[in-house]
């Protein structure tokens, strides 16, 4: 009995600050969603009135928030992958016995992670500037015409999902490097002694024994893709033609533009029940793998 005492006495106030500052937001803002609380409401909460579920009806039958809904999915299915594939080919480097000055090139690697995002995404601009950018200055040296990264509705994204992956491949890359540091020995000798190669190693060895780090770094970069709004905020204000507003950045502008707070937090929670599904289906996919 005292152990349970003691052990509440320690988890009380962690409790106590989570109640207040997650699960309090979260369900007002549900309440919120349900109701039509606007600029007026917030001036008068006498004007503020019960809706239902009509926010979330009006939301679905929104054609900005479907391409929103769609810009954000491509950003996920095109950036997480390129996100994994570069964080795991940066960790590999790292782990690797022939690399050399291991501490300077994990500290390169993982500073974009910690550098303030406005600033990078500021300097990424004048990187992607169609006349002065270096990088249609090194595409003409290619003999390729430069491309309007940021004003042509068909490259805007890919750049943005460019800078994403270059900003955030650090600190998956750590979380590879644990995980490849955890495998024993042994089992790289073994497979030696088999006959496996550098890829034999890889395929049979590395790539198992990395699941459930690799599980949760999908789950992390889902998360943390779905919710995009910085990029797009500083680098194209959701243009061009609206072509990189995604949901959070249609959240922003219904929530602190238009001052539609009952229907941002529809959006918020829709976005959510996404995520969820999504994590679900990784979960239940990685479970199949094992099986």
């Amino acid at each position: 009995m005292n152990s349970h005492r003691a052990a509440w006495c320690f988890a009380g106030p962690a409790l106590l600050v989570i109640g207040v500052f997650f699960f309090l937001p979260v369900l007002a803002a549900l309440a919120m969603s349900l109701t039509d609380f606007d600029i007026y409401a917030l001036a008068n909460l006498d004007n503020l009135r019960f809706v239902g579920l009509r926010n979330y009806a009006q939301l679905l039958q929104t054609p900005l928030f479907w391409q929103a809904l769609g810009n954000t999915l491509y950003f996920v299915a095109v950036g997480v992958p390129l996100s994994i594939a570069a964080s795991l080919g940066a960790a590999l480097l790292l782990n690797s016995r022939l690399t050399w000055f291991k501490g300077l090139f994990r500290t390169a690697f993982f500073a974009p992670v910690v550098t303030s995002l406005v600033a990078v995404a500021v300097i990424w601009r004048y990187l992607l500037h169609t006349r002065y950018g270096m990088i249609n200055h090194g595409l003409e040296q290619l003999g390729i015409a430069p491309i309007d990264w940021l004003n042509d509705p068909d490259w805007a994204m890919p750049a943005i999902i460019l800078f994403a992956v270059w900003k955030n491949f650090g600190y998956n890359m750590i979380i590879f490097l644990a995980g490849l540091q955890s495998i024993p020995d042994d089992l790289y000798e073994a497979a030696g002694l088999d006959g496996a190669g550098v890829w034999g190693q890889f395929r049979f060895v590395t790539w198992p024994m990395l699941g459930p780090t690799m599980l949760m770094v999908s789950i992390l970069s889902m998360s943390a893709y779905f919710q995009l709004f910085a990029e797009p905020y500083v680098m194209t204000q959701g243009g061009p033609v609206q072509s990189t507003v995604s949901v959070l950045y249609f959240m922003y502008e219904q929530g602190f533009k238009w001052w539609n707070l009952g229907a941002a937090s529809a959006v918020a929670f829709v976005l959510f029940a996404i995520m969820f599904g999504v994590t679900l289906l990784q979960l239940r996919f990685a479970k199949g793998v094992d099986a």
